[in-house]
């Protein structure tokens, strides 16, 4: 006795069979008359605010590429005949005994010693407002938002005639100090580290016997790379762009940052007979953003690393 074969019919069941599930079709999205015309309204506004941002950069790249006379009787977005980028250079870095070099190395300083510190202070106090609780917490926390609000312009003088009475102006520690103190800084590395450092991370390092400078160090800190490396940036922008604190507070050549260099130099190629110095305040300008594009392009990798390191298993 042979046993009944059983095929399987390929065609496919109707919808309305016992036992098989309906197919269910993705609803169309309803057709909205403006989507598209805002599309270009928005491509069209962020091309002008593209072009409203590399137009003055094109003309500066331009600008060091040409002799003094090409500045004035050439077209400003286009390459003259005689392209001096090299002996632009040149005179820039040796024009009144290489005083652009000590400009750059002041300015250099200011970075290091200013941001560095002010990025330092701000992982621990934002560290350790986000992952401690202590008496006046709110009232610190009320301080820092207040400080945000007030604009660096409005301290700078009663800052001078702070460090007018203490005998530190015409110093470099007239501009270190006061770069020391980021409130905005402070501000984001308290709300970052809020959410990139899990609690139970922490305590599951207090638990294998790590302390907690051992906890911040080798827990902590690698899960706030990304907003390190935010406020070292907006801190180092702040201080290499910095100019009316050192105004105020710097008399001596030798101590100008970048900023009141170029300021004076531009201000000599105001008057009479100093219009030879203005390709030197181009080609100056130019070296000066030269390494805030670099910082920006070696930098930028580490917000967009680490960012799931914090994620806890359960």
């Amino acid at each position: 006795m042979t046993s009944p074969v059983v095929t399987v019919s390929d065609r496919p069941a109707p919808s309305g069979a016992p036992g098989t599930a309906p197919r269910l079709r993705a609803p169309r999205r309803p057709h909205t008359p403006g989507r598209p015309r805002r599309s270009v309204l928005l491509t069209v506004l962020t091309g002008l605010v593209v072009l409203y941002s590399l137009v003055p950069l094109l003309w500066l790249v331009v600008g060091a590429t040409k002799t003094q006379e090409g500045l004035s009787d050439s077209f400003g977005l286009w390459f003259d005949g005689d392209f001096a980028l090299w002996d632009n250079l040149t005179q820039t870095f040796t024009y009144d005994d290489g005083v652009f070099t000590r400009w750059l190395l002041n300015t250099l300083l200011y970075v290091g010693l200013g941001a560095g510190g002010a990025t330092f202070l701000a992982v621990l106090g934002g560290y350790a407002l986000a992952k401690f609780d202590f008496p006046g917490r709110r009232g610190v926390f009320a301080v820092v938002i207040g400080a945000v609000a007030v604009p660096g312009t409005a301290l700078a003088v009663p800052t001078f005639l702070m460090f007018s009475k203490m005998g530190l102006t015409d110093t470099p520690w007239a501009v270190i100090v006061p770069s020391l103190i980021s409130p905005f800084g402070l501000y984001l590395m308290w709300v970052f580290a809020s959410e990139a450092v899990p609690t139970e991370l922490m305590e599951a390092a207090r638990i294998d016997g790590a302390g907690e400078v051992r906890t911040f160090f080798r827990v902590a800190l690698p899960l706030l790379a990304p907003g390190i490396v935010t406020v070292l940036l907006f801190t180092m922008v702040a201080t290499w762009n910095n100019y009316f604190l050192p105004l105020i507070m710097l008399k001596d050549p030798d101590w100008y940052p970048l900023t009141l260099g170029l300021n004076s130099w531009n201000q000599q190629a105001q008057t009479a007979g100093g219009e030879a110095v203005f390709n030197l305040v181009v080609t100056g300008s130019l070296v000066t953003i030269l390494p805030l594009i670099a910082a920006f392009l070696l930098l930028q990798r580490y917000w967009q690393s680490g960012l799931a390191a914090g994620s806890v298993k359960e």
